[in-house]
């Protein structure tokens, strides 16, 4: 039944799985006292539900835009099941945005293969991780991608090599002067940020540790079956998806580093997992087996996300 659903790209999917987050997201806001929640507080969640949403939306652009997928809606269920497989990620405001500045970045670096403006698209993206690393300092390290694009596509021109840097001096002087202007703290508090922290004992619940190993073993499957199947894939698409791979591995990265880490610092590599399982579903022609896939990852997911709610 699932497959079936998600088998093609209809707006009633996008519909469906858009409402499903709108629900879950509100169920995991506020499920305190309604006495307790302030006007800003209120204000506040909009945004953050906007920009989950959003996310879905850029999430199904750059899959569909740049030929990743097939026409179905994989990518956009499993984007969403994940976020809800860590329900503490629908309310950390930071990484939120954070992400969704990635996503944005990804997008340019992505389209890079049509070698159409590539020199905007370098600066857009590396504007973008710049503006992502205010939010969460270690997703900088997304600049990578950026190095990696070039030597995919354009690394015969040195003008290219010296762009980002030119973006990372337009983002630091932008930032400097608004902390100047509004409060000299926040260089101090983004400078607080660099830290390293490997420390993986922030599991607080047995249902936490299922979700995470629910993930891995998910991750897992999706990673090692891209890597299988890459070379199957046409000539002009091999450089994309090797960077949605190299994308999954920063984003491990990102969260093995960051301090106060929780499963929610996860969100980086929730799309390349997405996109790359994807991919191994429509391998697949056993129609059971692709059921039995989808409805194992959402059943887990749904289970988890209610019993973290208690």
């Amino acid at each position: 039944m699932i497959t079936s659903v998600f088998s093609k790209s209809r707006p009633i999917n996008y519909i469906l799985i858009t409402t499903l987050l709108v629900l879950c997201f509100l169920l995991y806001q506020f499920q305190s006292n309604f006495n307790t929640i302030t006007v800003y507080e209120i204000g506040k969640k909009t945004v953050l539900l906007f920009l989950l949403v959003g996310s879905l939306f850029i999430t199904n652009f750059i899959t569909k835009k740049n030929g990743l997928s097939k026409d179905n809606s994989y990518t956009f269920l499993l984007f969403f099941v994940f976020l809800i497989l860590f329900p503490k990620t629908l309310s950390n405001g930071l990484l939120i945005i954070s992400n969704a500045f990635i996503l944005l970045a990804l997008r340019r670096l992505i389209s890079m293969q049509s070698l159409i403006t590539p020199k905007e698209k370098i600066f857009d993206a590396s504007i973008w991780i710049f503006a992502a690393s205010i939010f969460h300092f270690w997703s900088i390290l997304f600049i990578l991608l950026v190095f990696v694009s070039i030597i995919f596509h354009v690394s015969r021109d040195y003008r290219n090599w010296i762009i980002p840097f030119i973006a990372f001096f337009a983002v630091l002087t932008i930032g400097v002067l608004v902390a100047l202007v509004f409060d000299i703290g926040l260089l101090r508090h983004y400078l607080d940020q660099i830290v390293v922290d490997f420390d993986l004992k922030y599991i607080e619940n047995i249902f936490q540790n299922i979700a995470l190993f629910i993930y891995v073993m998910t991750a897992l499957l999706a990673l090692v079956t891209m890597i299988f199947i890459l070379t199957n894939k046409s000539l002009n698409l091999q450089s994309s998806y090797k960077k949605i791979i190299f994308a999954f591995v920063i984003g491990l990265v990102v969260f093995f580093i960051s301090p106060n880490k929780d499963n929610s610092f996860l969100i980086f590599t929730f799309v390349p997992v997405s996109i790359m399982l994807t991919n191994y579903l429509e391998t697949i022609e056993k129609y059971w087996i692709k059921e039995a896939i989808l409805g194992i990852i959402m059943s887990a997911s749904i289970i988890t996300y209610i019993l973290q709610l208690l």
